[in-house]
C-alpha cells in the first residue's frame, strides 16, 4: 500500500495555512515555490482539497487558498480521503472461485459475495484501524508536533516566508 506524495504535500501546505490572518491566503505560487513542485501539479492537490470542504478558494489577484474548517477538524484521514478517494485498499476479487477445487462450485466462505470472504473482512478491518488512526491526527496535533520537532527559527522562517509573499 502507498499513498501519492501528494497526500504529504497537502499535509504540509495545510500546515503553513494554520497560522495566517484569518482574512488571509495563500497562493498555490507561494506554496509550490516553497515545496519546489510545479503549480500545475499542487493545483490538482488544492482542487481536491476544495472540493471535500478542507480549503476555500479566494478569487483575486491576491487570492489564493485558506483553510476551510478549523485545524482541529481536519484530520490526516480527510486529507487521504480527499486526495486519493474513497476507493479501499484492499478489494476482493474472490480470486478462490479461480482455484482448482472451486472451479465447478462456489466457495462456500465466499458464496455470499466479498464482503463475507474471510480474508476481505481481515483486510477491511485493518484499514478501518487505520483510518480511526488517521482520524485521530489533526492539523492542529501536526503542527504542535512540528513545534516540538522543528528548530524554532524553521518555524518563523517559514512563517516569514509566507507573511513577506503576500505583501
Amino acid at each position: 500500500m502507498q499513498y501519492s506524495v501528494g497526500v504529504e504535500y497537502g499535509l504540509h501546505c495545510l500546515v503553513y495555512l494554520i497560522d495566517i490572518p484569518p482574512d488571509s491566503s495563500i497562493g498555490i505560487k507561494e506554496l509550490s515555490d516553497f515545496q519546489g513542485i510545479s503549480e500545475t501539479y499542487l493545483s490538482k492537490i488544492f482542487g481536491k482539497l476544495a472540493k471535500a470542504g478542507i480549503v476555500s478558494s479566494v478569487p483575486g489577484v491576491k487570492g489564493g487558498y485558506r483553510l476551510a474548517k478549523s485545524p482541529e477538524e481536519i484530520s490526516f484521514w480527510d486529507v487521504v480521503e480527499a486526495v486519493e478517494g474513497e476507493k479501499p485498499i484492499f478489494q476482493c476479487k474472490n480470486i478462490i472461485n479461480n482455484g482448482y477445487l472451486y472451479r465447478d462450485k462456489e466457495c462456500s466462505a465466499c458464496s455470499s459475495g466479498p464482503s463475507f470472504c474471510t480474508i476481505n473482512l481481515v483486510m477491511l478491518e485493518a484499514e478501518e484501524s487505520m483510518r480511526n488512526f488517521l482520524r485521530k491526527k489533526t492539523l492542529s496535533w501536526l503542527n504542535e508536533e512540528l513545534d516540538r520537532a522543528l528548530p524554532k527559527q524553521i518555524r518563523k522562517d517559514t512563517s516569514a516566508y509566507f507573511s513577506k509573499s503576500k505583501r
